[in-house]
């Protein structure tokens, strides 16, 4: 029996190091809220850094929307990754650049790995 992937992580961060020589991953700067001065606001450059397992062996699809409305989210990353085994943990990475609010409020987050809604989140913007 395949069980469904599970999402071990979910971080949203500045960036993420990886280690040359241990492979071992440093999240930077971990945050929750977003601060604006202005709106329409547009952030920068931001990170989402997630963990994976349960994958089935092979190639399989993560997309990630957001949305004002969570009625109507808009897909922001569609990506393959490949999974060698159920047991192995997967970090994806996941930069978002220039990435625009048009008002404060709370934003809908939704992770799908193979049109399989793993994590429905938000993140806060501020004013």
């Amino acid at each position: 029996m395949q069980s469904k992937p599970q999402l071990l992580a979910w971080i949203t961060c500045d960036g993420v190091h990886i280690d040359p020589s241990t492979g071992k991953h440093t999240i930077l700067g971990a945050f929750s809220n977003i601060q604006a001065q202005h709106f329409p606001a547009t952030h920068p450059l931001m990170v989402w850094f997630m963990t994976l397992t349960d994958c089935a062996v092979g190639e399989h699809q993560v997309q990630i929307s957001l949305g004002a409305d969570p009625t109507q989210m808009q897909p922001l990353i569609r990506r393959s990754f490949e999974s060698p085994s159920p047991l192995q943990r997967i970090n994806l990475i996941n930069e978002i650049r220039n990435l625009s609010f048009p008002e404060p409020g709370e934003y809908s987050i939704l992770i799908e790995v193979d049109e399989e809604p793993l994590l429905a989140t938000s993140i806060h913007v501020l004013d």
